[in-house]
C-alpha cells in the first residue's frame, strides 16, 4: 500500500480518513484546532467545509421533489415571493442545482481571487441567513440566458436555500437538521454562527505574509453558513452522509442515481450532477475552499474507497487526494 504518511508530509494541519468497504485503512488528525492555546485537532473535531455544504442542500431539494412539494421544472418566480429584479423568473430548480441558471453571482471565482474581499464594504457579521446575501447580487443583470452553459455559481445555491425556506416555512439549516442530518445520525454537523460556536469546532487560520504569522478567518467568511455552504462537520459525519446517500436512506434509488448523473460537462473541470462533482460518474465528490478552509471528500464507487481530507490552515487537500488516488490506483 502507498505510504500515506509520506504523502501527507510534516506540514499538514487537519484530518484525513481513508476507508475501503467501511474498513479503516488510515485515519489521523494533525495540527491544532486552536493554535494560540495549542489544542490539538482530533478525529472528533468539527471543521468548516465551505462549499461542500451544497451537497446537503441538493439532497434536501431532491427530497422535496420526491415528496411532490416542488418539481425540478419549478421556477423561482413561482416559488420565491420577493422581487427578482433583472433575474429571469423562469430559471428552474434544476438549473440552480446544475449551475446552469445564469443568475448573477456575488462571488465570481473567475474574477475574484479572495472571498474575504467581499466584506470590505459589506461587513460579514451581517450574514446570518441566506437572505442576508441578496443585496450582493439580486439587482445585478443575468450573466447569460438560463440553461445556456455551466458556470459555477454560489448565488444559485443561496437561492436553493431560500427555496427550501419558502416551501417548508422553516430556516433552511433547521430543515437540513431534521431531514438530512438527523436521519443518518450526523449529530456533530450544523450551521453555526462564528461568534456562537459549540464545543470542539476548529478555528480556521490564514497566513499573513507581511507579519509572518497566522490569524483567524472570522472577518473573512460569512458569520453563519448559507445555502452556498458553511456547514461545520466531522470526519465521522462525512462518512454518514455518504452512507445515507448510497444506501438510499435519504433518497430513493432512482433519485440517488439522478443526483449522481452528469448534467453539466466541462472542458477544464470535472463534471457536475445535482449539487455534487463527478469524475467519470465513478468518483463523486464534494469539496470546498474558503479563507482558512480546505475540504474534499471523494467516494470511488466501484472499489468502495472513501477519502476525506480537511484542513483548517488552507493546506492543499486536493493535491494530497490526487497522490492518494495514484497510490491506491483509483
Amino acid at each position: 500500500m502507498v505510504n500515506i504518511e509520506e504523502i501527507i508530509g510534516n506540514e499538514f494541519r487537519g484530518c484525513i480518513s481513508i476507508k475501503k468497504q467501511g474498513e479503516t485503512l488510515f485515519e489521523r488528525a494533525y495540527g491544532y484546532s486552536d493554535l494560540s492555546n495549542q489544542v490539538p485537532n482530533t478525529m472528533d473535531t468539527r471543521f468548516a467545509t465551505a462549499s461542500a455544504g451544497k451537497v446537503f442542500v441538493a439532497a434536501a431539494i431532491l427530497q422535496l421533489v420526491e415528496l411532490g412539494r416542488i418539481a425540478l421544472e419549478s421556477t423561482i418566480g413561482s416559488i420565491l415571493e420577493f422581487s427578482l429584479h433583472n433575474i429571469d423568473p423562469d430559471v428552474t430548480v434544476e438549473q440552480l442545482l446544475t449551475h446552469t441558471s445564469g443568475i448573477p453571482d456575488y462571488f465570481d471565482e473567475e474574477i475574484m481571487d479572495d472571498y474575504a474581499d467581499l466584506w470590505r464594504d459589506f461587513p460579514n457579521y451581517r450574514i446570518r441567513k441566506s437572505s442576508d446575501l441578496l443585496p450582493l447580487f439580486i439587482t445585478k443583470p443575468m450573466m447569460f440566458s438560463k440553461g445556456e452553459k455551466f458556470f459555477y455559481n454560489n448565488a444559485g445555491f443561496v437561492m436553493l436555500g431560500l427555496v427550501i425556506e419558502a416551501v417548508t416555512k422553516k430556516p433552511f439549516d433547521q430543515h437540513l437538521k431534521e431531514c438530512i442530518f438527523n436521519p443518518v445520525g450526523m449529530d456533530r454537523t450544523g450551521y453555526y454562527e462564528l461568534d456562537r460556536l459549540p464545543e470542539k469546532c476548529a478555528s480556521n487560520y490564514i497566513y499573513d505574509e507581511e507579519k509572518c504569522e497566522y490569524y483567524t478567518n472570522i472577518f473573512s467568511v460569512d458569520a453563519k453558513g448559507t445555502g452556498a455552504g458553511g456547514a461545520f462537520t466531522t470526519i465521522g459525519d462525512v462518512e454518514k452522509i455518504w452512507n445515507g446517500l448510497l444506501s438510499y436512506q435519504l433518497l430513493s434509488p432512482e433519485m440517488t442515481q439522478k443526483m449522481l448523473k452528469t448534467y453539466s460537462k466541462n472542458t477544464f473541470e470535472d463534471d457536475y450532477g445535482y449539487g455534487i462533482w463527478l469524475k467519470n460518474e465513478t468518483l463523486p465528490y464534494f469539496t470546498g475552499k474558503d479563507p482558512g478552509v480546505s475540504f474534499i471528500s471523494a467516494y470511488e464507487l466501484e472499489k468502495g474507497i472513501l477519502v476525506t481530507i480537511v484542513s483548517n490552515f488552507e493546506d492543499n487537500v486536493w493535491k494530497m487526494l490526487r497522490k492518494i488516488r495514484e497510490g491506491l490506483e483509483f
